[in-house]
């Protein structure tokens, strides 16, 4: 780690030093740059045009891991993987830009997502709904798409869940997002002139015990997505109207609002877990996770039974849920999570079992394990 004391003592020498370094930097970013401009010559002259992959989420995980683990400091191991995030994302945009479908419209935390995932480098195609973000993947439309599937304090997302018992896409990779809410205003509004504050009604549930100590007067509206509120906000704001939106970051800056009040939520860790859904299997990056969609046979103990295999092979399970299969009544279908790649012998070891013991087992895809 560079020392303090190497650095020159004067501001107009440390000055200098910076744009010594800018400059550095910015050579080796362009370097960066052509290498991967390389690498996607040498994937089209080895796979051809239509079947190379370009975007690979197992190396990213890798790349983004390893900067992390050689960070020093002073900048945290996040911040820093945020910076090479965004490098990796516009390197990429020379090999191909990537269209990513997400739950729309724009400025709602999936978008926001999508970009924690992805960088800002992308073509983004915001969808109107789950199932339409799958369709658009689906058809080729979009290289991946992001959905929601489940969040700290509201649960899982059920319609995401839902979506994969006859779609074939995979599983490539998944985002934890805190959700951080804020009071927003027109610039050129006064806050104690709001009438109305504007948002989803989850957002208002998850900030209710904030507003009923802060606002509590102050009718609150319900609207189809905090960026439509935010949306609505800007409009009445240039209209001289006094509203406000309980949005996120992303929207405050779509739509040229200011924040009067920043995590306004009543649960500070809430945190929603995205899911990245594409058309191929992903590589073992070294830190993985495995979903399976699982029909049990309809007979007593076949929970147990699919349970038991995983403890048996000392595989984690870290998360189960329960749908009704539609199809049988009292019939119940069952997603997984576990910790490993389907590639590696213990998880290769409890599919197995699953399928002989179960009446469908489907492998949603295996992924690396959050990063950011």
């Amino acid at each position: 780690m560079l020392d303090k004391k190497m650095l020159p003592d004067t501001l107009p020498g440390l000055r200098d030093r910076i744009d010594e370094i800018d400059q550095k930097i910015q050579q080796l970013i362009n370097e960066r740059a052509l290498c991967a401009q390389k690498v996607a010559d040498v994937k089209v002259a080895e796979q051809g045009e239509e079947g190379v992959v370009f975007y690979r989420p197992e190396r990213e995980a890798q790349v983004l891991r390893r900067v992390m683990e050689r960070n020093e400091g002073p900048l945290g191991n996040e911040e820093m993987a945020k910076v090479f995030r965004q490098i990796m994302s516009s390197c990429l945009a020379l090999e191909k830009p990537m269209r990513i479908a997400f739950l729309g419209p724009e400025g709602t935390f999936t978008q926001q997502a999508a970009h924690k995932h992805f960088g800002k480098s992308i073509v983004s195609a915001p969808m109107a709904a789950i199932d339409e973000v799958f369709r658009e993947v689906e058809s080729g439309a979009a290289n991946y798409g992001v959905v929601p599937v489940e969040n700290s304090t509201e649960g899982v997302v059920n319609h995401t869940l839902d979506s994969f018992r006859s779609s074939h896409l995979k599983i490539c990779g998944e985002v934890e997002e805190r959700i951080h809410h804020h009071l927003l205003i027109s610039p050129n509004i006064n806050a104690e002139d709001v009438t109305h504050i504007y948002s989803h009604q989850q957002a208002l549930a998850q900030c209710r015990a904030w507003l009923d100590r802060y606002w509590p007067h102050v009718e609150r509206v319900s609207v189809s997505s905090n960026a439509e509120a935010a949306r609505l906000v800007s409009e009445a704001g240039r209209n001289g109207k006094a509203v406000a939106a309980i949005a996120g970051e992303i929207a405050c800056e779509l739509y040229g609002l200011q924040k009067e009040s920043s995590n306004i939520e009543d649960h500070p860790e809430n945190t929603t877990r995205f899911l990245i859904i594409g058309n191929q299997y992903v590589p073992a990056s070294g830190s993985d996770k495995t979903s399976l969609l699982i029909s049990a046979k309809n007979e007593p103990g076949a929970l147990y039974r699919l349970l038991e295999a995983f403890e048996r092979h000392r595989v984690d399970m870290t998360r189960l849920e329960t749908r009704p299969s539609l199809i049988s009544k009292w019939g119940y279908i069952f997603y997984i999570d576990c910790v490993g790649h389907y590639s590696d012998a213990s998880c290769k070891a409890v599919i197995s079992e699953l399928r002989e013991r179960a009446s469908e087992v489907k492998v949603l895809g295996s992924y690396p394990v959050a990063v950011l």
